[in-house]
């Protein structure tokens, strides 16, 4: 009999906008933090992100997301295209550093329409001193939002946090 790990994810969010009153919106700062939590045999793991957004500059940093005891700075520039259809990306350099020590492309990308989406995130993690553990990791999301505060959708994902028998993990 096939022995299946379930990991389960719940995705906890916050978005907050600085409190600077009579300016432009491209001259506040927005805030983004959230946490994937997956509850794994014997183990929880926690992946915090935050966010930083102020006109067309995207700040993150993130921990335990490319590798266990490891964190991320990220920079990028924010395009956006489109009306009813919308395209929003965010191309992005990245460092690792912690257990793993690497540099990192990296892009987010969400099209939309009207309450559904679809969002892609993805990076490639160079290593200097071993070409052998370079890494393309990958998360993407099919879904509707029916309010700002949920959604509901079929995610697949590629990380090398967790060891499964898989290589691509899926879920709702």
């Amino acid at each position: 009999m096939k022995r299946y790990l379930l990991c389960l994810s719940f995705l906890i969010s916050i978005a907050v906008s600085a409190q600077e009153t009579g300016l432009p919106s491209s001259k506040k700062w927005e805030i983004d933090a959230s946490a994937n939590m997956y509850f794994i045999p014997n183990d929880l793991l926690v992946m915090p992100v935050v966010s930083y957004d102020k006109g067309r500059l995207h700040l993150e940093a993130r921990y335990n997301y490319e590798d266990l005891k490891t964190a991320s700075l990220w920079g990028g520039y924010n395009f956006e295209l489109g009306n009813k259809l919308k395209l929003e990306a965010t191309p992005m350099p990245g460092m690792v550093f912690g257990q793993t020590e690497e540099i990192a492309p990296g892009m987010e990308f969400t099209l939309s329409y009207k309450k559904f989406y679809l969002c892609h995130k993805t990076e490639y993690l160079f290593n200097f001193e071993d070409q052998l553990i370079n890494y393309h990791y990958q998360c993407s999301e099919l879904g509707f939002g029916p309010t700002k505060w949920s959604n509901f959708g079929l995610t697949t994902q590629r990380f090398r946090v967790y060891q499964s028998s898989r290589d691509v993990q899926k879920g709702i």
